[in-house]
């Protein structure tokens, strides 16, 4: 036959085995978190999140002292200006820099955001976690407590808190955290339920560990996937619901800015052709809660053990 291959000893070498080798791991191990941002980073939207996210917080750190005017200062000599080289967002009624206002109001709203979730969690996960954890009399005493408080109309907490402590700041973020921690409370208890029937929360239990060992050392770092997604959808939800009550007129009181209290102030200057007053909150409000929207997708994603490859 044509083109025939002679094979010769030569062409040949013995297989060797090494069981060193062949005991050794080759590609480097990834822990669950650094597989969790890997696979966020591939998440371009969500990316696209957070990036706003860091700048509406870089902005509103150093965007009060860029233009040199205060969120205060009034000015009726220059009432209702249209954004230009020395008011980049344009003046109110009350000749005050919208810009300055702008990103002033993104500290309150950010800090109110930020705080009703931090206390939503610590308050959520105690209370659930022990809820779960307990079970029996005391699952379903707490839970019925915390159904009785979730039946409080809202508006009616803050309309109360008002009258009784006053309009302000703190007095916004109680109003917002006495009922709205409940739902984190549930979504841990459901955790909890699930999880402690597995071996090693058993294997605690036999041992003789306290209930605060096994919530902090085995069922809280294990249920905190949903909570870190909660989480980043509790954080628009009550800038929303402050930019909600400021609009009503039962937010900070003046002179503080927040972005509702500017969608508010700008009302009476929307019939009058001042249309970028109003604009002006009403877009950085949905920029940061499309924001923190996509970035829960995205760590609900990321986060969920079945798509991990």
């Amino acid at each position: 036959m044509k083109n025939q291959i002679n094979f010769t000893q030569d062409m040949f070498l013995p297989v060797t085995h090494n069981f060193e080798d062949a005991e050794k791991i080759f590609r480097p191990s990834i822990s669950y978190w650094s597989d969790v941002w890997r696979r966020l980073r591939q998440n371009k939207l969500a990316m696209f999140g957070l990036f706003i996210i860091v700048l509406l917080i870089i902005f509103a750190m150093i965007g009060p002292y860029l233009n040199g005017y205060t969120y205060y200062e009034q000015d009726f000599t220059k009432k209702n200006l249209a954004p230009n080289s020395e008011f980049w967002f344009g003046t109110d009624s009350a000749g005050r820099d919208i810009f300055t206002r702008a990103w002033y109001g993104a500290r309150i709203s950010l800090f109110i955001g930020i705080m009703a979730a931090a206390i939503d969690f610590i308050m959520g996960v105690i209370y659930g976690g022990i809820s779960g954890l307990k079970g029996g009399r005391v699952d379903e005493i707490m839970m019925r407590i915390a159904e009785v408080l979730y039946s409080i109309p809202y508006l009616l907490v803050v309309i109360l808190l008002m009258v009784v402590m006053g309009q302000g700041l703190w007095t916004i973020i109680l109003a917002m955290t006495m009922t709205g921690w409940i739902p984190m409370a549930r979504l841990v208890r459901g955790q909890v339920l699930q999880l402690k029937e597995q071996e090693y929360v058993q294997a605690a239990n036999a041992l003789g560990a306290s209930t605060s060992w096994i919530l902090l050392k085995h069922l809280i770092p294990n249920t905190m996937g949903p909570i870190l997604v909660n989480i980043t959808l509790t954080v628009p939800t009550a800038i929303f619901s402050e930019a909600t009550l400021s609009f009503l007129g039962l937010g900070v009181p003046a002179p503080m800015a927040s972005w509702g209290t500017m969608a508010n102030d700008a009302l009476s200057s929307l019939l009058v052709g001042y249309e970028y007053q109003l604009f002006i909150p009403a877009f950085l409000i949905s920029l940061t809660m499309f924001a923190f929207n996509v970035l829960g997708d995205g760590l609900r994603d990321a986060l969920d053990p079945r798509l991990r490859k």
